[in-house]
């Protein structure tokens, strides 16, 4: 029964992207107008709701779309979102670099495994935000303690995902391998690395998305530039147009970078 119901949701999930395909025009009009929506839902909050409060009624589409139109045309944005990318890609880099070895060795080696689970899953349950007072002290200000919660944020998604991409492989492929002469070295490039390349991405993209949201309050530890002093600073000046369209940047960039690893020809592959 379990194995009926799992081959249907299968074919389900198959048969979303089929139907896009088929249907390409009305697929991106429900899109354009659940957008519509959220931002008409936007403005009802702020303009008629909240009418009458000094911070919220400062902050609706019309106002944060013209202030965002107006911060990208200055180099202050444009520098603080290249700072923000260069963190963040430093602690996913750190943490990919740390977290697929790791990942390999708890999905091969069950004893391991086991035996490390209370510490990563106390680790792991941490918030990388409560390291901050400590990270803060050890590294000083600046980039190093930001990129250092990153990395902490991102790691265990990425160590779990490709434990669990490597158990989920197929024994016999190995098996196989080394019946035709293949070194270890071989079985890992030949079998193990091509199989976990889905798990991978998938692992990459929660860490991202996490990363990207502690990145936010990680820049407003003693750094003087990027998305979340710019959220800091738009507060602290009582700009809140400013800091409306802020947050539709952050949350724009970080649309476009999930897109980067889940979407179109990338996924595909």
């Amino acid at each position: 029964m379990s194995t009926s119901v799992d081959s249907l949701r299968r074919e389900a999930a198959l048969a979303i992207p089929d139907a896009h395909r088929r249907r390409p025009a009305i697929w991106a009009a429900w899109r354009v107008a659940v957008v519509i929506l959220v931002v008409l839902l936007w403005g009802l909050t702020t303009d008629v709701v909240f009418s009458g409060n000094a911070v919220l009624s400062r902050m609706g589409p019309v106002s944060a779309i013209g202030a965002l139109a107006e911060m990208l045309g200055e180099d202050v944005t444009l520098s603080a979102v290249t700072a923000s990318l260069r963190r963040l890609l430093s602690g996913l880099l750190i943490a990919t670099v740390v977290g697929v070895p790791l990942g390999l060795l708890f999905g091969s080696r069950v004893l391991v495994e086991y035996a490390t689970a209370p510490v990563v899953q106390f680790l792991r349950m941490t918030s990388p935000l409560a390291w901050a007072p400590l990270v803060i002290v050890l590294l000083g200000s600046d980039d190093a303690p930001v990129i250092t919660l990153i990395a902490l944020a991102a790691l265990w998604p990425i160590v779990l995902g490709v434990s669990s991409g490597r158990r989920a492989l197929d024994p016999g492929a190995a098996l196989v391998a080394r019946s035709l002469g293949a070194t270890r070295w071989e079985v890992l490039r030949s079998t193990v690395i091509p199989g976990l390349a889905g798990p991978l991405r998938t692992a990459l993209r929660v860490a991202l998305g996490i990363a990207w949201v502690v990145l936010v309050p990680a820049e407003m530890f003693g750094v003087s530039n990027g998305l979340g002093y710019a959220v800091l600073n738009a507060r602290d000046n009582l700009d809140y147009e400013r800091l409306a369209a802020t947050m539709l940047l952050i949350g724009a960039i970080g649309f476009l970078l999930d897109r980067v690893l889940s979407g179109g020809r990338a996924e595909r592959r």
